[in-house]
């Protein structure tokens, strides 16, 4: 007796940047999930979105899209600031929501996310997409063997050039730009993924002439004096690397480390075994596919990548904010 293929998870998005389209291109890759439409601020934006990106509806009005009975699940791909109102809306609606990553601005707007998908009984998550790619989830069954021995440092960066344009959305800080929130999430949720809450937090930023954070990087201290290292940059092209050493070998992956990419574990006697990941498209498929995972087993939240653990990580973002003196308007 064969078991039936599960329906596909039937998707709308809100927002028409480019993390939007890549979202929409890579659905196409997957059988656990369909595009069947999108919304934006206007008709005629999602209107020319929905026609990039072949999806069958668009809407201009937020409130008609979450009232469609056709929708299972809703991604939020708007500017970090609109994050919380739009997700809120979808969890009221009763749909299951994957938030783009930031979670949110602040953890405070982050518990509200949480407390309120608890309250309705609906699927939540952040879209921090690395979290699932075939190389990290080969790379945690490697740290789960301890084949590196007793973990001692982390390091990660994403540095990517942007070329000065205070109307460019990562030179607003109205709309919460700058490398913290959108380069520099990747790093610190990589160094909790591994090493879980950091006991301790040493920032360091230089700030723009918009009022935005151009580099930001993030000492992590832990506990039995493990330690960590996140780096951000919108100013410096760096190599994009991160390394995860233990007492027995290291691994080393390669540049673009949080997209579909490998790695090397290299032992101290000297050996060495390279992991390779053949990915199509850009990766992000991998988290719809957790989400129809989770729906389909009836669970609210990714054991992959918890709330409370998407909360943890906005706090520790908020730490180096307060540290360095980095504000958003209407917080």
């Amino acid at each position: 007796m064969t078991t039936p293929t599960p329906e596909p998870l039937r998707w709308a998005v809100i927002g028409t940047g480019g993390i939007a389209k890549d979202f929409a291109e890579d659905l196409r890759l997957s059988d656990a999930g369909r595009l069947v439409a999108v919304g934006s601020r206007t008709a005629a934006r999602a209107e020319a979105f929905a026609a990039q990106v072949g999806a069958p509806r668009s809407y201009g009005d937020q409130a008609e899209l979450l009232a469609a009975e056709d929708i299972d699940a809703v991604y939020v791909a708007t500017p970090h600031p609109a994050h919380r109102d739009a997700a809120l809306a979808a969890i009221e609606a009763g749909k299951a929501v994957l938030v783009e990553k930031p979670f949110t601005i602040n953890r405070g707007e982050a518990e509200d996310l949480v407390k309120a998908a608890r309250a309705r009984g609906v699927f939540l998550m952040e879209a921090m997409w690395t979290r699932f790619l075939p190389h990290m989830v080969r790379l945690r069954e490697l740290l789960a063997e301890g084949r590196l021995g007793d973990l001692r440092m982390v390091t990660a960066e994403h540095g990517v050039w942007f070329h000065r344009d205070p109307a460019h959305r990562m030179f607003d800080p109205h709309l919460g730009g700058g490398a913290l929130l959108d380069l520099g999430v990747y790093p610190v949720s990589f160094l909790s993924m591994v090493l879980g809450a950091p006991a301790s937090v040493l920032a360091a930023t230089q700030f723009g002439d918009t009022g935005v954070d151009g580099q930001t990087t993030m000492i992590m201290g832990y506990g039995g004096g493990r330690q960590g290292v996140a780096t951000s940059s919108m100013e410096a092209f760096l190599p994009n690397r991160a390394t995860i050493a233990g007492t027995d070998a290291r691994i080393d992956i390669d540049a673009w480390w949080y997209r579909p990419t490998s790695f090397t574990l290299t032992a101290r006697t000297g050996a060495v075994e390279r992991y390779e990941f053949p990915v199509p498209g850009n990766g992000l498929r991998f988290q719809t596919e957790e989400v129809a995972r989770c729906v389909r087993a009836g669970l609210l939240e990714s054991p992959i990548l918890t709330l409370d653990e998407s909360c943890q990580i906005m706090g520790t973002m908020d730490e180096v904010r307060a540290q360095v003196g980095l504000r958003y308007p209407g917080e």
